[in-house]
């Protein structure tokens, strides 16, 4: 049904998006690491930290996912539920790729000058506050 259908939009879109994010801040981790290796420095190991950053929007899709599941179980209107599913998922997946795109220049920043950690990590959270409130403010609306 298409409620169930708005259901794994929510969780799928935002996958993808945390598919995306992690894949760009990946390819600047490795890319500041193989730097550094090629230099004889120590590869900092704190750049996981904003690699693996975009992948909670995943579950918050997931989250998403269950509540729609449940209206839907409980007879919601199905067209209305795939429409929550759709642009919540979708705006949660953009926020987890955009997440990516910040947590790729925090490596390269970082694999520079060493510094900045905290204010890097600030950014990516500013980030991720856009995907919880899509996630909060979607459950209060259903």
């Amino acid at each position: 049904e298409l409620g169930r259908i708005g259901a794994i939009a929510a969780v799928s879109l935002s996958a993808a998006g945390s598919g995306l994010g992690t894949s760009i801040a990946g390819q600047a981790a490795v890319g500041v690491w193989k730097k550094a290796y090629a230099q004889g420095r120590t590869a900092p190991f704190t750049l996981f930290t904003f690699v693996g950053a975009p992948l909670s929007q995943t579950i918050y899709g997931m989250i998403l996912m269950f509540t729609i599941a449940g209206k839907a179980d409980a007879g919601y209107n199905p067209f209305a539920l795939l429409g929550v599913g759709f642009f919540a998922g979708l705006a949660i997946g953009v926020s987890a790729w955009m997440q990516g795109v910040a947590g790729a220049a925090a490596a390269d920043s970082l694999g520079e000058t060493g510094e900045g950690f905290t204010n890097y990590l600030s950014v990516i959270g500013i980030v991720e506050t856009v995907a919880i409130f899509v996630m909060v403010f979607v459950i209060i609306a259903l």
